[in-house]
C-alpha cells in the first residue's frame, strides 16, 4: 500500500507587542480595520482544505513560546514535510529563524528558507552589507541603539532619508513620517520610534523613484509587480506604509495599488530580474522569496529589502505575481509544498546510495 503523505501546517497567531503598529502618533492614525491581525490566520483552515485535496494527511498547528508543544506535535505527527508559516512567536519577530532552526535540529524538512537565511535577510543592514559585498546596489544605510543620543556628525548620509525599525518586517513601524528631509525632522522622528518600540532604527538614503517587488518561486522570476502612488497626495511620500498594507480604506490602503506586471521595458526588466536573483542567491534563498526595488529616475535599480518567507496568503502580492504566470493558489501552495517534499526524498536516496 502507498505510504500516506503527512503535511504540518504551522503558523503563528498574531499577538500585539507594540502600543502602536503603524509609525505614528496616535492623534495622526487613521480610523479603520487593521487586517494584520487576522488576515493570515483566518486563511489557514482555507489552506489546510486545499492542500488536503493535494496530500493525504494534513493538519495545522499554532506555534507559541512553549516549545514543548511544537516539540511533542512534530515527534507525535511525524510530517513527511512541515509548511512554515511561523513569521514570529508571540509577537516577537526575532523568534521567527528560531523555528525554523528547531525544524533543522529535529531533523524535519520544511518549506521556505533555512535559519541562517532568516536571520540575515531580518537583520537589514547585515543584509546590506552581504549585498554589497557582492556588489549588488542598495542605499547607503546607518543603524542606530535606542539609547544613543542623534548628532549631525553621525548622519553621513544624503537627505531625504527614510527611518525604519531595523529588525521589523510587514511595513511596522513605517509611516509618511518616515521620510525625513533635514536633520530636525530626523530628531523628532527618531525619538518617537525609540519612545513607541525601543528598537534598534535603519537610516537609510531615499531613493526617489519608482517601488519593485520581485517575486521569485524555486529560483525563478514571476512576473514583476509595481506599487502604483495614482491619487496619492503631492505631500506624501511614495512609499509603501503599514497604512498601505493592512489599515483598510486608509489614504495609504487606497492609493498604494500593486499593478502586476508591471509596465517596464525589455532592457530595464532584464537589469531588474537579475539583479533580483542574484540577490536572492548570495542571501542563500530557497524554495521562495521577494526581492524589493526601487528603481530611480537614472533606471538604476537599488535592492530595499530580501524577502524571504514573504506572506503567500490568497490576496498577497506573492500569489498575484503567481496567478499572473498562471499558477493558481491551490497550485502555488502545492508546488511550495512539494519542494520540501523533494528535499527529503533526494535526502533519503543519498543516504541510501
Amino acid at each position: 500500500m502507498k505510504k500516506e503523505t503527512r503535511i504540518l501546517v504551522c503558523y503563528n497567531s498574531p499577538v500585539s507587542i507594540f502600543p502602536v503598529y503603524n509609525g505614528k502618533p496616535g492623534e495622526n492614525s487613521q480610523q479603520g480595520i487593521d487586517l494584520s491581525e487576522y488576515s493570515f490566520v483566518s486563511q489557514i483552515n482555507q489552506i489546510v482544505e486545499m492542500l488536503s485535496t493535494k496530500f493525504q494527511v494534513v493538519e495545522s498547528f499554532a506555534v507559541n513560546r512553549d516549545i514543548t508543544l511544537l516539540i511533542n506535535k512534530l515527534n507525535s505527527f511525524q510530517p513527511d514535510a512541515v509548511v512554515n508559516f511561523v513569521e514570529s512567536v508571540e509577537g516577537i519577530t526575532n523568534y521567527e529563524y528560531c523555528v525554523a532552526a528547531l525544524f533543522e535540529l529535529l531533523g524535519f524538512e520544511f518549506t521556505g528558507n533555512t535559519a541562517v537565511t532568516l536571520g540575515n535577510c531580518l537583520n537589514k543592514l547585515r543584509t546590506k552589507s552581504i549585498l554589497k559585498s557582492y556588489g549588488i546596489k542598495t542605499p547607503e544605510a546607518i543603524t542606530v541603539e535606542p539609547d544613543e543620543t542623534l548628532s549631525k556628525n553621525k548622519i553621513k548620509l544624503k537627505f531625504p532619508l527614510i527611518m525604519k525599525l531595523e529588525e521589523e518586517d510587514a511595513s511596522i513601524g513605517i509611516s509618511e513620517y518616515s521620510v525625513v528631509n533635514n536633520f530636525n525632522q530626523l530628531k523628532k522622528h527618531f525619538d518617537f520610534l525609540k519612545k513607541t518600540y525601543n528598537k534598534r532604527v535603519i537610516i537609510e538614503e531615499y531613493i526617489v523613484g519608482r517601488e519593485l517587488n520581485v517575486a521569485i518561486l524555486d529560483g525563478k522570476i514571476l512576473p514583476i509587480s509595481e506599487i502604483d502612488f495614482t491619487g496619492l497626495p503631492e505631500n506624501l511620500p511614495k512609499i509603501v506604509t503599514y497604512d498601505g498594507k493592512w489599515i483598510e480604506n486608509s489614504t495609504y490602503y487606497n492609493h498604494t495599488k500593486p499593478v502586476c506586471p508591471a509596465k517596464l521595458s525589455s532592457r530595464i526588466k532584464t537589469r531588474i530580474e537579475k539583479v533580483a536573483l542574484e540577490a536572492y542567491r548570495v542571501m542563500n534563498c530557497r524554495d521562495y522569496a521577494r526581492v524589493d526595488i526601487r528603481l530611480s529616475k537614472e533606471n538604476i535599480p537599488y535592492v530595499i529589502e530580501v524577502n524571504p518567507n514573504p506572506d503567500v496568503s490568497s490576496d498577497s502580492g506573492f500569489a498575484r505575481a503567481a496567478a499572473a504566470r498562471g499558477i493558481d493558489y491551490t497550485s502555488l501552495l502545492e508546488t511550495i509544498t512539494n519542494l520540501a517534499l523533494n528535499r527529503k526524498r533526494n535526502d533519503s536516496l543519498n543516504q541510501a546510495i
